[in-house]
Formats: C-alpha cells, sequence, structure tokens
C-alpha cells in the first residue's frame, strides 16, 4: 500500500477511501468486506509504527537537548574572548600610531625631496638633449628620412615641455615649430603621392609621423586637397557639358556618394576617425565647387519661364533628395561613431542652396497655382459651354489644390505649411472671383436682369435647367472642399508633426524651441531628419507653424479652420447660384407682373362698366396676365421634380446649404428642408405673391367693374395657391378683403388691416371722401 499520498497538502480521505475501493470493485465485486477489514488492520499497524517512530524522535531529542545548551555555553565564552583580544589590538594599534607619528613625516619629506632632485636631474638631461639634439638636427634634415627626423622632433618636443620655465622657452618653441615646417614642406610631395595613389602603408606611416609631431591637422589638410581637387575638377567638366543641370547634378552626387563608400572603406584602415574625416571632405567639397550650387540654381531659375519655375526646382530638389538619403543610408548603421556637428554640417551643406526657395514657397506656389488656374477657361459663348466649364473645373481645382500639397511636403518636408495656406487661400479666392463672374456672364446671356416690356408670354426653363447644373457643380466643389481640408489637415499634422514638441506650449514664448532636453539625452538624434531651415531664418513663421500644428493636434484633424475663409467664399458662390435659379424662375412672372400697373383697363369705364356693375363676382373670368402666372405656378412642380427624384449627393448638398429669397412669413408653415422642390415652390409662391402686391399698390386708379376684375384676379391666384398646399401671404388676402367690400362697408372692413394698406385701396377706388 502507498501511504506516500496522506503526506500531500492537497490530501483528501474521500477521494484516498474511493480510490482504494475501485479497484477491488472491478476485479472482485463480493470481495469488498474482506478488503476494508485487510485495509483498516493495515491502517492500524501504519499508525502505531508512526507513533512508534514520533516516541524515538522524542526521546532522542530531550537526550541531546543538554549537549547543545553546553556548546552554546562554550561558543558564547569564545565570542567574549576574541572581543577582548580585538580590543587590545586596536589599543596597540593606536599606540603605534602615536609612537611613529613624527618617523612617519620625516620620511614624507625626505620622499619630496627625493622626488624634486630626480626632476631637477631630469630638467637638466632633458636641457642637455635638448642642446644635443638642436645641434644634431641639420645632419638629420639632411638624410631626408622622414620617421628619423620626426622622432628627432619628438625628443625634441619631450624636451621643450620640461623647459617651460626657462627664460628662452618661446624662442625654442619658434624653432621646433620652424624645423616641423621644414619637414612637412619636405615631406608634401611623397604625401600627396601617398594620398593621390591611395598607399595604405605610405599614408599610415605619415599618420604616425605628423601625430607624433602633433601635425595631424596639417595632414589632413593635405588628404582633403588631393581629393578636393578631383572632385571639383568633375564638377567643372559637367558644368561644361551639354547636360541638363538636374542631370549635372545627378552626376555629381554620384560621384560623391562613390567617393564617401570607397574613402570611408580606405579612411578606416589608416585614420582614427574616419567617418568624420570623409564627412567634412564632402563639407569642403560641396564649399569648394566653381561654379557653387547656389548660383547654378540661381541661374536655372532665371533661365526658367515663370509658369515652370516651381516644377524645376522641385526636379533639382529631387536629386538633392536623394543623394541625401542614400548618404543617410550609408551612415545610419555607424551614427553612434559619428560626430553629429560635423554630420549636421554636411546636411546644411546639401541642403543650404535650396533655402532662399524654401524661405520663399509661399509666394513661389501661389505664383505657379495662380498661372495653372488662369489656364483654366470659365467663359464660353454659350451657356452651356459655361455651365460644362464650370464642372470641369472642379475636378482641375483640387488637383491643384492636392499637388500643391504634395510640392511643400516634396521642397519644405513640411515647414512650409504656412506659405501653403496662403498659397491655397489665394488660390481659392482667384477661382470664386472667376466663377463669379461667370455665373455674372450666364445672368446676362439669360437676360435675368432685363424685364421686358412687350406682354408676350414665353415658358423657358433652359436657364433653370443650367442653373441646377451650377447648383450641382457648387455641392460638388463644398463636398470635394471639406474632404480637401481632412486630407490637408492629416497631411500638415503627418509631415510636419514631428517638429512639435510635446513641451509645446503656445502660451510659452521658448515653447517651440525646447524640443526635450531629456529625450535628447536618451536617443542618438538623426541630423538628416532634424533639418530645420525654418527655426533659425524666421522664427516668427515657425512660431506661427508650431501654432496651427498645436491646434490639429488638440482640438483633431476634423475640427478646424485651415481654409474656413475659402470654404465661405464657396458658400458665397452656391448661394450666387441659388439666385441664379431662383432668377431665371421667376423672371417670366415678374415680367407679367410688372404689366399690371400699365393696364389701361383699370380707370377706363364704359359699355362694360354699366353691364357688369351688379353682376356677381362668378360672372368674371381672370384676365391673361394672370392665368399665365397660374399656370406657370402649376406647371413648377414638373420641373422642380429633379430635386425630388434625382438621388444626387452634391446637388442635395448644395440645395441644404443655399437659401432662398422671400422666406416664410413668422406663423406660417414651413415645409421641411428635406423636400426641397416644396421648399422652392414656396418660395416662388411668396415672391410672386409679394410682388403682386407690390404692383397692385402702384396702380392709379380702380373702377368698380376693374376693382371686381382684380379681386378675381386675386382669388384665382389664391385657389393655384391651394391647389398646390400653400398659405396666400397675409397682405395679398388684405387686399382681396378690402377690394370685395362694398363702398358703404370699406370702412368697417379696413379697421382691422394695417391703415397704410387700407387708405392706399381707398384711393385707388376713390373712397376718400
Amino acid at each position: 500500500m502507498d501511504f506516500s499520498r496522506f503526506l500531500s497538502d492537497e490530501f483528501e480521505v474521500k477521494g484516498w477511501v474511493n480510490a482504494a475501493f475501485r479497484a477491488v470493485q472491478q476485479e472482485a465485486p463480493g470481495k469488498v468486506d474482506a478488503h476494508a477489514a485487510t485495509l483498516v488492520m493495515k491502517l492500524q499497524l501504519f499508525i502505531q509504527e508512526v507513533n512508534n517512530a514520533v516516541e524515538e524522535t522524542s526521546h532522542q531529542a530531550l537526550q541531546n537537548m543538554p549537549r547543545v545548551l553546553r556548546e552554546l555555553e562554550v561558543l558564547k565564552q569564545e565570542a567574549t574572548f576574541l572581543k577582548e583580544q580585538m580590543i587590545l589590538v586596536k589599543e596597540d594599534i593606536k599606540k603605534f600610531e602615536e609612537d611613529t607619528a613624527q618617523s612617519m613625516q620625516v620620511l614624507v619629506e625626505i620622499d619630496q625631496v627625493k622626488s624634486r632632485m630626480q626632476l631637477a636631474a631630469e630638467s637638466l638631461q632633458e636641457a642637455d638633449k635638448w642642446s644635443t639634439l638642436s645641434a644634431d638636427i641639420e645632419e638629420t634634415l639632411k638624410t631626408q628620412d622622414v620617421s628619423l627626423i620626426s622622432a628627432k622632433l619628438t625628443s625634441m618636443q619631450s624636451s621643450l615641455a620640461m623647459l617651460v620655465d626657462t627664460p628662452d622657452y618661446s624662442e625654442k618653441c619658434v624653432h621646433l615649430e620652424a624645423l616641423k615646417n621644414r619637414l612637412e614642406a619636405m615631406a608634401s610631395p611623397q604625401i600627396v603621392a601617398a594620398f593621390n595613389s591611395q598607399s595604405v602603408d605610405q599614408a599610415k606611416m605619415f599618420v604616425k609621423v605628423f601625430t607624433e609631431v602633433d601635425r595631424m591637422p596639417q595632414l589632413l589638410a593635405y588628404y582633403y586637397k588631393c581629393h578636393k581637387v578631383q572632385l571639383v575638377a568633375v564638377w567643372q567638366e559637367l558644368c561644361q557639358s551639354d547636360l541638363s543641370l538636374k542631370r549635372q547634378l545627378t552626376e555629381l552626387y554620384d560621384t560623391l556618394l562613390g567617393t564617401w563608400h570607397c574613402q570611408l572603406q580606405w579612411a578606416a584602415q589608416v585614420f582614427k576617425n574616419p567617418h568624420e574625416i570623409v564627412t567634412v571632405l564632402l563639407i569642403q567639397t560641396l564649399g569648394a565647387l566653381v561654379p557653387s550650387i547656389p548660383v547654378c540654381l540661381s541661374t536655372a531659375m532665371e533661365r526658367t519661364g515663370q509658369d515652370t519655375k516651381l516644377s524645376q526646382l522641385l526636379e533639382l530638389h529631387d536629386a538633392t533628395v536623394h543623394f541625401a538619403k542614400g548618404l543617410e543610408l550609408a551612415m545610419l548603421p555607424n551614427l553612434k561613431e559619428q560626430n553629429l556637428v560635423k554630420v549636421m554640417e554636411l546636411v546644411e551643406a546639401v541642403y543650404g542652396p535650396y533655402k532662399p526657395y524654401q524661405l520663399e514657397y509661399g509666394d513661389l506656389e501661389e505664383e505657379n497655382l495662380l498661372i495653372q488656374m488662369s489656364a483654366v477657361p470659365l467663359e464660353h459663348w454659350e451657356v452651356i459651354d459655361c455651365v460644362q466649364e464650370l464642372n470641369h473645373s472642379v475636378n482641375k481645382l483640387f488637383i491643384l489644390a492636392s499637388g500643391a500639397i504634395d510640392n511643400c511636403v516634396k521642397l519644405t518636408d513640411g515647414l512650409g505649411v504656412c506659405g501653403l495656406l496662403k498659397a491655397l487661400k489665394a488660390l481659392f479666392a482667384k477661382y470664386t472671383s472667376d466663377f463669379t463672374n461667370t455665373l455674372q456672364s450666364i445672368r446676362k446671356k439669360c437676360k435675368l436682369d432685363d424685364v421686358l416690356s412687350d406682354s408676350l408670354f414665353q415658358e423657358d426653363w433652359t436657364a433653370f435647367q443650367n442653373s441646377v447644373r451650377v447648383i450641382t457643380t457648387c455641392g460638388e466643389l463644398l463636398h470635394q472642399c471639406g474632404d480637401f481640408e481632412q486630407q490637408l489637415a492629416n497631411r500638415i499634422l503627418s509631415t510636419a508633426g514631428k517638429y512639435l514638441s510635446d513641451s509645446y506650449s503656445p502660451c510659452s514664448f521658448s515653447g517651440f524651441q525646447d524640443t526635450g532636453s531629456a529625450e535628447k539625452k536618451s536617443s542618438i538624434k538623426n541630423p538628416w531628419q532634424e533639418y530645420n531651415y525654418l527655426l533659425k531664418e524666421n522664427p516668427s513663421e515657425y512660431a506661427s507653424l508650431m501654432e496651427t500644428l498645436y491646434t490639429l493636434k488638440e482640438k483633431g484633424t476634423s475640427n478646424h479652420n485651415l481654409l474656413s475663409s475659402s470654404r465661405a467664399a464657396l458658400s458665397r458662390l452656391n448661394q450666387l447660384a441659388h439666385h441664379l435659379a431662383f432668377d431665371s424662375v421667376f423672371l417670366r412672372i415678374k415680367q407679367q407682373l410688372l404689366l399690371v400697373p400699365k393696364m389701361e383697363g383699370w380707370s377706363s369705364g364704359g359699355i362694360g362698366e354699366t353691364l357688369t356693375e351688379d353682376l356677381p363676382n362668378f360672372s368674371l373670368t381672370p384676365l391673361e396676365y394672370i392665368s399665365n402666372i397660374g399656370q406657370y405656378i402649376m406647371s413648377l412642380p414638373l420641373h422642380l421634380e429633379p430635386f425630388v427624384t434625382q438621388e444626387d449627393s452634391a446637388l442635395e448638398l448644395a440645395l441644404h446649404a443655399g437659401k432662398l429669397p422671400y422666406p416664410a412669413e413668422q406663423g406660417d408653415e414651413v415645409p421641411e428642408l428635406d423636400n426641397m422642390a416644396d421648399y422652392w415652390l414656396g418660395s416662388i409662391a411668396r415672391a410672386t405673391m409679394q410682388t403682386y402686391c407690390e404692383v397692385i399698390l402702384q396702380i392709379p386708379q380702380l373702377t368698380p367693374h376693374s376693382t371686381k376684375q382684380l379681386g378675381t384676379d386675386i382669388e384665382y391666384l389664391i385657389n393655384v395657391m391651394d391647389a398646390l398646399g400653400l398659405q396666400p401671404s397675409r397682405a395679398l388676402q388684405n387686399i382681396a378683403t378690402l377690394l370685395k367690400a362694398r363702398p358703404e362697408e370699406f370702412r368697417q372692413a379696413a379697421k382691422s388691416l394695417p391703415r397704410r394698406l387700407a387708405g392706399s385701396i381707398a384711393a385707388m377706388r376713390g373712397l376718400e371722401g
């Protein structure tokens, strides 16, 4: 039996009993009672064994206890003795220090005297050595052995270090420098030959020699000069070729990049700090080019037309960026070994020629956009052509705007955002101006501002259909403007966001300058990514950029006002398009209504006057002018149907953004804006009724018959409004009430109506007296 389970912390009685009986039930179900008796007996025996073991262990522990106590007592006594001995040793040491303090002081003074005597002896030896070396150096120089001469000069240099306090120390320094100059002049042909032939052994020897004589900067100057001359010659040859400037720059940059890799591999075998030395070589080469890259860029820009100046600059800059990326990729694996100050100087040398153009990016982009926009024609002889050009111009506008964002990123890496926003606002201002002029031209072509004097009524819905297309174009403008603003905000934050420090605060003058010192210490910055021409050259614009980035970051790219003025200008275009469409519909009605005061039948009497004076009103029929207007208004729902049936998101956006003249009177039921057809129908109906009221009040005189006739005309128009589900205006209803009133009832009817209106109608009807 396995009794080890009793020792487990997770022992469970029920589980153990069940496990003990499970096997017996399977093998011999009838022997369970016998197995139980056996198991009980085994457990009793096991308990007895455990009790015996515990008793024996306890007995042994009791027997060992006195011995343990005795050993503890002995250990305590030994510890006390050790403590006493330590105190005695400490006292002995203290006494020894007191007894020998004076002797030790004497020894220290003797040692100091010895050191001074040795130093004096060495100084005398070095002085004697200087004299000997000075006498022998001329003979050594005649040997032309650079290593031997440098060894002599090194010894003289060591001797001179010991003679600092001598009276002729400065003269000796001058003499030593003159000797070094002679050594350098003597070795210069061999140095140039070694660097030109790329001889590692010779170069190593000269590095050793010039290091010993403290002339390493002069040796590096020879190295830079040798390679610089070759690279400048390559550039001059390229400048004299027929290649374009971009091709010339590409060839130069390829040569410089090849030089970097080649010279780094060679310099690593010769110099201690090869990365810094090759970096300085490129810096000096870029500064020594004749003609310089800035001059070449300036000449190229002067020769380039205004319309291609920016694109030409971007092509040249692209070649430089490609070169910079190649250098960055080459430097990145060993960035920790680089002298970051020198790398930053190299970055400045590479990108520096473009700095004047980057600072003027806003003006360059604005000029480019305006030229490109001027090439987009909006004006044509035919109205339909103008409408189509307006529609086509939308995509052209935002292609130009998106291209401007790309230009900003490519040329300024996001630092030119302020100039970009200025250029974009100028672009949208130019576009809205051209768009407005085109709308005015369409008005003139459709003769919407000319009211014809003849009474010939002709329905022409062409102008309205064209106006609806213009409204759709405005909707597309608003839609794309919203998308473009979102794209603009995202691009600005993703590109220029790296310049915004976490510690920046718009309330702090120095916030934008603190780029996080803790972050600088914790990680190595990549100078190629840290280049920032704007911070030093134009701090005020940089501060504006930081404020823009901070606003975008805090409020989110979807909540911004980067182009709020441009968006407002596009909304005004939409409003002009709405007025164009409204006027194109209302013109026919207005032409008919303006004839009303000039009609001769209102004040002239005749046979019809006496015959119809006592006839009921239903015997009169509406005149032709009001019948034309009524039929015209009844046909409006058919022509406004595109607003309801056409599923055009741009049109829907424009219609909801635009406002129509003649809004509903206070208290009137206003149709939901979701039903744009009813909204337009209501506006045209209110314009009709208001204008009708105005022209009625211009009628000089009304006879009793013409009064009834005018009342019949008004009643007809009111019935038309009711048929369309529209509410007649209060002014029109008041005029109808005053016209229907009999002369003897007029004063009573006018009591509850506006006094001026009642007076005008009374004067027309001749009821003043």
